[in-house]
């Protein structure tokens, strides 16, 4: 037997031809061609986003919401470790007054506190200190500086 072009066929079962749906009753798949009775999903146009539920109330809306965002964990956030006036007191008169010093002193440092100590205005100053920290507020500034001492800011 010779082979000829027009004589070469696939084996059987080797094609599988796409199911035409919606060609009549005796299809099998007629009428509504497998896509259920009226409505949304039974148009061409009718495929609706995950989660939707057609107007109603979605699960992932009802459903009740827990937890909390720490600020710790967002970016950009700079931490200090606060120390007030009153604390700054107990130094003697006319010594420096930086990271070193204060925790020689017993002033603890967290870890999460990347951006340094700052010194707040709470309390009253008596003494003339050197500060040098890594920040400092308005009125801490002006209260060290009102008793004849200076701030040093730095990084």
């Amino acid at each position: 037997m010779s082979f000829k072009l027009s004589t070469l066929k696939a084996p059987k079962g080797a094609r599988h031809y796409k199911k035409r749906v919606g060609l009549g009753e005796g299809s099998g798949h007629g009428k509504t061609a497998s896509r259920g009775g009226k409505g949304q999903t039974a148009r061409k146009s009718g495929n609706v986003r995950a989660g939707f539920e057609g107007g109603q109330m979605s699960l992932l809306r009802r459903i009740p919401k827990y937890g909390f965002r720490s600020q710790l964990k967002i970016k950009g956030v700079t931490r200090f470790a606060t120390i007030n006036l009153t604390y700054l007191d107990s130094f003697d008169e006319g010594s420096t007054v930086d990271t070193d010093a204060l925790i020689a002193k017993g002033f603890k440092v967290n870890s999460r506190e990347k951006g340094g100590i700052k010194v707040l205005g709470n309390g009253t100053l008596t003494k003339k200190l050197s500060v040098k920290v890594q920040a400092i507020s308005e009125s801490a500034k002006n209260a060290i500086e009102a008793k004849g001492g200076s701030v040093e800011l730095v990084k």
